[in-house]
């Protein structure tokens, strides 16, 4: 049993706990990551979701999501996350989200990490994973609108190019 912390409207915890799937009441919000891994020709890893997958699947997805653990932060979320589904240690220690997202029920913190990787050297999680590729913004931006991609709003995606834009020039 996976269990998550809740959090008020103000991203606080609450001290109560849910688990996976848990449908949560008004005024009730969990937190998950996304890690949006970005290399040096502003092409996006995306991963392709299993067949199986009870949600979107077999749709494209950004490079690695998933939700935060109960007394988890944010940061160890996004690490272990990116670890299990790709098999890939990052450290996060000195990073911050470069934003976050409201939706109904949840935030999401949305990591940004500047990496060339050589996509033999991952070990995809084969029960959440089929696939990976690199995808410039344009290909993403198709995938979205011909319905291949998870539906993320438009503008998240265009957030990412555009930071990862400005963290090339940094």
């Amino acid at each position: 049993m996976e269990l998550f912390d809740i959090y008020d409207d103000d991203r606080n915890r609450t001290g109560r706990t849910a688990e996976r799937n848990q449908k949560l009441k008004d005024g009730e919000y969990q937190l998950i990551v996304h890690v949006n891994i970005m290399n040096t020709q502003n092409q996006l890893l995306i991963q392709q979701r299993q067949p199986h997958k009870q949600d979107f699947p077999g749709y494209w997805d950004i490079s690695v999501g998933g939700g935060v653990r109960a007394g988890e932060t944010s940061r160890d979320a996004a690490e272990r996350e990116v670890f299990e589904e790709l098999g890939l240690a990052i450290d996060l220690a000195e990073t911050v989200p470069y934003f976050w997202i409201h939706f109904p029920n949840g935030f999401a913190d949305e990591y940004i990490v500047h990496q060339d990787l050589e996509l033999d050297m991952l070990n995809l999680q084969q029960t959440e994973v089929q696939n990976v590729k690199w995808a410039s913004y344009d290909e993403v931006m198709s995938m979205l609108t011909e319905g291949t991609f998870f539906p993320y709003h438009q503008s998240m995606l265009e957030l990412i190019f555009s930071f990862s834009e400005i963290g090339e020039k940094t």
